[in-house]
């Protein structure tokens, strides 16, 4: 690559030049090349521990002119063409014209002028793509890519200088981080050290600081432990290297790849030697931990973020903080935790303006809302750049070209999508907060779909005034009271200023009547509604009547969602459940429907109505409790890793109890994945359901602390699990609400768990208390940290999990080892990951669905398919291996969609590997007839039909074929449906079922016959596949004897199997008719083939290639033994002089000539390809009556000991998956395609 110009003083100092002339030196670097000696070894090892690895290429082009001691870098390369195509490139363009000029200096000028126009032009060119990245980190992605033979597809993200150790000693060298790939390399003193892994692969990542290993990173895979440490940055090194491992675990769980996901917008001044994927892994970063700090929706785009500092009216204080501007949001973080958050949506905001700066309130920037709030910020570092920002997002707001609110709401945000006409302009206006109820707007939208307008527990609570109701009732009001004077203090709706107060307020339990609004506010859910209005009684119609698995299962929970709840005894309640839980499977078909959704769901439709619900719902699946209901519940599974590292830190007594009794993998599902509904009387539950909405699942680890505390006691003195389940069962059924206005609901759960004396009672605010006063030190990021490191363990073990039922699933009698399937398992499954990589224009490469059952979720298209083949076969065919994989991927697909599963593929692979001769023979022969002989390599369609006599509708005929087996299934099929006619149907089914039991018993018989040409590429493989065997000769000699004996089995065959379709040309009596005896002696004489390598024999092949076809046509219309008596007659003197090479042709006729890819090596018909006039021949004059069965073959074949030893040798598949695992690793070569991916 062409370099800007720079100096360099000291031209020769551990360079070699190669060429020079006047005004140019090509150089190469000592150590690289041949040769080096010492001086070699000691500068490849400095470039490896020095910075010099990345920049510096091993070939590069000076500048100089004769009498200055100045030298100039104009170029570099990482190989010698490249460097040799820039060299001649000056030679060419410059040398003539630098020697007109006088001046020295003005040869230099010239030249650093011409390299920075020839730089600006290739970089204009690259300019649009914006994934290259200039200067050196381009240089260490180039080096990268050769080092470890990456193909194009792999992007470097970063890379960094480290040290690996190898055992105690440490290997100073360089870690490359790209988006699939760990890669490490080091050269010292003559000792290299080359590392590849995968993401996919590692087990656990993790910083730690040990006394052998000060602060280092350690990196597990299932058979290696890697750990590298003296990083300058390792803080930065490491989130990238979690980013890209939680990628790949991604990628595992949903095939969710990172390339397309939808890029954040990169920063406006880019680093220079920082990739455009190191960027945007920031910016996803950054984005993913903003919107989940507001709960913001999760398409929402960070733009950016500035220090500042807020007025806060309720303690008229100026609170320092962050403000984070997006494309619909402006959001306020307070440095100290719960100081205030603050969300301004701006669909709500009316004016932006900059008041006046002074001394006190310097660059102060004031924005107002429609519901009459004001807030100020102030110390803004660029407040005109800002403003003008946010007023461009201003623009792209829709509810700017809305009218204003309807009178008599506190507050109004018009509907974002659309400008609607004057009958539905109630419904596209909605509140700003849920404060008003939103009954009347769902029925004009969608009148087909009926949905409850509000809360269930409006319609099904006794009315009882809340004055009636005692303390309770007066405890009710004052929280009601309390949250009306935080209302006033603080703001209502989305624009609420956020403190510790309200997370007070949540703790002592919010009043029925404000659940539902501030359950939306909190969750952020009220954000997606109010965006998206109509969206859900859209879902509703589409959803409805439509039947599915999630459908059926919904069907089947709807009775079972609090079934002692009043609101779940009628049809009203189940009505409202089933069309949210249905509504949301059609939104989000990967998670579809999982238990516990229809608890939590029955539980939010209490509270607020349908579309209130379903949009809680959304947010608890998408964003609070990620992975949680898809069909692995992988996300509870997480937490449950993270519950009990958390219970080995707290409560390191109980611990080691608890994992010896198995309960924590008991409970802790159910709690967590019904947030304690499940498991606690419902009036408690829904307080910790609250908590949730505000603090997320923190609040839930919390509470299973507390509950594992209180009762560690009894937990201690446990025998085995069940005992401990029903202590925390009957703990958790006296947890109760003392407060709660609602009638007592009875808990079914009680039932199972009540003894003789019921423990005492708990109060769930005491619960509460205790669990933030011992257990709050957890915080939102160490949360996802834990998660981070559980997900790894979680999801590798779901892995490991599906490979043990893979390889369950696979047949007993397929012959492999239960450590052979493993093997092949992951060899298989990498190579299907290869499609996920960089193959996304293949089938395999489509969105893999997990919830398919194991066995189908990895499958590989015929490409990879026949990468695998080459390197795992035990019959090497050399150039004709890719000819056979393509032939066996055909007959493995059986469903014919391009792509194979595991089952089929080692389907494929135990035929080659297992069985004795004549199953090995089998799965070779029938490689050579369709399906697996495509119509593109012979025309065996066509020729099949031949087989048959012309009278096709006799019942006899078609007996016969039956009989024989000899017909194409195909047009066996066209014949029985053009007979078909009721009575018959039953018959052909009941034909069709018995063969289908029949296959699984397949014999011998079952095979149809070879036609000649189907034989000829038979023998052109066996030819392949001897040509590497020590044994080659011997097995050449051996094949040419039998194939010379098959030919003239066919040939006799032909004319038994000719005479009962059509009479012989002289009219002669068939029985009068002799099986021709001369001619079979002739042939025996003259079909001994030619032996391998026989030159002379392959000459006179070439050399008759013309006239072959001509002989042939004789041999096919004769019909008898006439025509074949004497093959000199239509060839000329010239052409008898090797008599071997003609009669082979003679006897093999023109069906053998249609092969047009046959090997050089293929003496069986002499030549490579037909030539014009064979060519022409070929389509007409078939000769279709000759056929040969695998019996014939089969019988010939062990006549000849050395093929029998061929076949029946074993080979061990072990050493091949090794093989291919390491050549995956170390990516020696790379294809043009993309590489076999490394398994760790």
């Amino acid at each position: 690559m062409w370099l800007g110009p720079e100096e360099v003083l000291v031209a020769n100092a551990l360079w070699v030049t190669e060429r020079a002339n006047p005004f140019f030196v090509l150089q190469r670097r000592r150590g690289h090349g041949k040769g080096g000696g010492l001086t070699g070894l000691l500068v490849g090892t400095l470039d490896v521990v020095l910075d010099s690895s990345a920049r510096v290429a091993p070939y590069r082009i000076l500048h100089q002119t004769q009498d200055s001691q100045v030298y100039w870098t104009v170029a570099c390369g990482s190989s010698r063409k490249e460097i040799t195509k820039h060299w001649e490139w000056l030679e060419n363009n410059l040398l003539q014209t630098l020697s007109i000029f006088d001046n020295e200096e003005d040869i230099t000028t010239f030249v650093k002028g011409k390299i920075h126009g020839i730089i600006a032009e290739e970089n204009k060119n690259l300019q649009p793509q914006g994934d290259e990245d200039p200067g050196k980190f381009k240089e260490a992605e180039v080096k990268m890519r050769k080092q470890f033979g990456m193909p194009e597809g792999e992007k470097l993200v970063n890379y960094y200088s480290c040290s690996y150790w190898k055992g105690r000693v440490p290997r100073q060298g360089w870690l490359y981080l790209t988006v699939n790939h760990l890669c490490f390399y080091s050269f010292l003193l003559g000792k290299e050290v080359s590392l590849v892994v995968q993401w996919v692969d590692v087990t656990r990542l993790e910083k730690n600081a040990t006394l052998l290993f000060p602060e280092s990173i350690r990196v597990d895979t299932r058979d290696q432990e890697l750990f590298f440490s003296m990083f300058l940055n390792i803080g930065e090194t490491f989130k990238l290297m979690e980013q890209l491992a939680n990628l790949a675990m991604r990628q595992l769980l949903d095939s969710e790849g990172f390339l397309e996901d939808k890029a954040p917008p990169r920063p406006p001044q880019p680093h220079r030697n920082i990739s455009a994927l190191k960027r945007d892994l920031d910016a996803r970063a950054k984005n993913e931990c903003y919107c989940a700090t507001f709960r913001l929706p999760r398409d929402e785009r960070l733009d950016g973020h500035t220090c500042c500092t807020l007025w806060t009216p309720f303690n008229k204080l100026h609170i320092p903080g962050q403000m984070f501007i997006s494309s619909n949001y402006i959001c306020f973080a307070s440095k100290e935790e719960d100081a205030c958050h603050l969300i301004i949506p701006l669909r709500e905001v009316t004016i932006v303006e900059k008041a006046d700066s002074s001394s006190v309130l310097p660059s102060p920037l004031s924005i107002s809302t429609k519901s009459k709030m004001t807030f100020l910020f102030a110390n803004l570092k660029d407040r005109d750049f800002l403003v003008q920002r946010i007023s461009d997002f201003l623009q792209k707001t829709p509810s700017k070209q809305l009218g204003s609110s309807r009178a008599g709401r506190k507050a109004s945000a018009v509907d974002p999508a659309l400008e609607s006409p004057p009958a539905s302009q109630d419904v596209s206006e909605q509140p700003a907060s849920p404060t008003s109820p939103l009954s009347g707007h769902q029925s004009s939208r969608a009148q087909d779909a009926p949905t409850a307008s509000q809360g269930l527990l409006k319609l099904f609570q006794r009315n009882t005034p809340v004055e009636d109701l005692g303390a309770k009732g007066a405890k009710e009001k004052m929280k009601e009271e309390s949250w009306n004077i935080h209302f006033f203090e603080y703001g209502r709706g989305m624009c609420m200023y956020r403190t510790a107060r309200t997370r007070e307020l949540v703790l002592k339990g919010i009043p029925e009547s404000l659940r539902g609004e501030l359950w939306l506010l909190f969750s952020g859910a009220w954000n997606e509604m109010v965006t998206h209005p109509g969206y859900y009684a859209e879902l509703v119609e589409k959803s409805t009547g439509k039947y599915s698995l999630a459908t059926e299962e919904i069907e089947r929970d709807l009775h079972r969602s609090m079934p002692e709840h009043p609101a779940f005894q009628n049809e009203l309640g189940i009505a409202a459940l089933r069309r949210v839980l249905t509504a949301y499977a059609f939104r989000n078909p990967t998670i579809g429907y999982c238990q516990a959704m229809n608890i939590v769901t029955s539980v939010l439709l209490l509270y607020g109505s349908e579309e209130e619900a379903f949009w809680l719902l959304v947010a608890l699946c998408e964003r609070m409790l990620p992975d949680y209901y898809n069909t692995r519940v992988v996300g509870a599974l997480v937490d449950q890793g993270i519950f009990e590292e958390l219970t080995r830190d707290f409560l390191p007594q109980l611990s080691e109890k608890m994992q010896d009794l198995g309960v924590i993998s008991s409970i802790s599902l159910s709690w967590f994945l019904t947030l304690f509904l499940s498991v606690m009387p419902f009036e408690s539950a829904v307080v910790i359901v609250d908590c949730f909405f505000y603090e997320g699942i923190k609040v839930i680890l919390q509470v299973a602390l507390a509950v594992l505390d209180a009762n560690m006691e009894q937990l201690l003195g446990c025998s085995d699990e069940g005992e401990a389940m029903t202590v925390l069962g009957r703990y958790l059924d006296n947890v109760v609400n003392k407060q709660s206005v609602s009638p007592p609901i009875p808990h079914l759960h009680a039932l199972l768990t009540s003894g003789d004396a019921p423990p005492e009672e708990v109060d769930i605010f005491d619960l509460l208390k205790v669990s933030y006063e011992k257990f709050s030190s957890l915080r939102a990021e160490d949360i996802e940290q834990m998660r981070f490191k559980q997900r790894l363990k979680v999801i590798q073990s779901l892995e490991d999990t599906a490979k043990r039922s893979v390889v369950r699933a696979i047949p007993g009698d397929i012959g492999f080892s239960i450590e052979e399937l493993e093997d092949l398992y992951m060899v298989f499954k990498a190579k299907h990951l290869a499609s996920q990589y960089w193959g996304r224009s293949r089938p395999a490469a489509a969105r893999r669905d997990p919830s398919l059952p194991y066995l189908e979720q990895y499958r590989i298209d015929a490409n990879q398919f026949r990468e695998l083949f080459a390197s795992l076969t035990p019959w090497v065919c050399g150039s004709h291996t890719a000819v056979l994989a393509g032939r066996m991927f055909r007959l493995l697909d059986e469903n014919k969609d391009s792509l194979i599963n595991f089952k089929e593929f080692v389907t494929g692979m135990s035929g080659m590997y297992h069985g004795d001769l004549t199953e090995k023979l089998k799965v070779l022969y029938k490689l050579h007839l369709p399906p697996a002989l495509s119509p593109e390599e012979a025309e065996s369609a066509l020729e099949a039909t031949h087989y048959f006599t012309e009278d096709s509708s006799s019942e006899e005929t078609l007996q016969q074929e039956e009989r024989e087996g000899a017909g194409n299934e195909d047009v066996q099929e066209k014949k029985r449906e053009e007979k078909a006619s009721s009575p018959p149907d039953c018959r052909h089914y009941l034909r069709m079922w018995a063969k289908e039991k029949e296959a699984q018993k397949e014999t011998i018989k079952d095979l149809p016959k070879m036609n000649q040409e189907q034989f000829i590429e038979l023998c052109k493989t066996l030819y392949n596949m001897f040509s590497e065997d020590p044994m080659e000769q011997d097995l050449y000699h051996a094949i040419a004897t039998v194939a010379s004996l098959l030919l003239r089995i066919g040939e006799v065959g032909k004319r038994f199997t000719a005479r009962p379709g059509r009479r012989p040309r002289d009219d002669a009596p068939e029985e009068d008719q002799p099986p021709a005896p001369e001619p079979p002696q002739d042939t025996a004489r003259e079909l001994q083939l030619p032996a391998a390598g026989d030159p002379q024999a392959k000459a006179g092949g070439d050399t008759h290639l013309g006239k072959a076809p001509q002989e042939s046509q004789v041999v096919g219309e004769g019909g008898g033994g006439e025509g074949q008596g004497s093959p000199s007659q239509p060839l000329s003197d010239d052409e008898t002089k090797d008599d071997m090479s003609v009669s082979s042709y003679s006897v093999v006729s023109t069906g053998s000539l249609q092969c047009e890819d046959l090997a050089d090596d293929t003496v069986l018909v002499g030549g490579e390809a037909c030539g014009p006039v064979a060519a022409t021949h070929c389509g007409g004059a078939v000769d279709t009556d000759w056929c040969i069965s695998f019996e014939q073959i089969l019988a010939s074949i062990l006549t000849e000991s050395v093929l029998v030893n061929f076949f029946e040798k074993s080979v061990d598949i072990g050493l091949k998956t090794k093989d291919q695992r390491k050549v995956e690793r170390q990516f020696s070569t790379s294809s043009d395609h993309e590489l076999a991916t490394g398994l760790g």
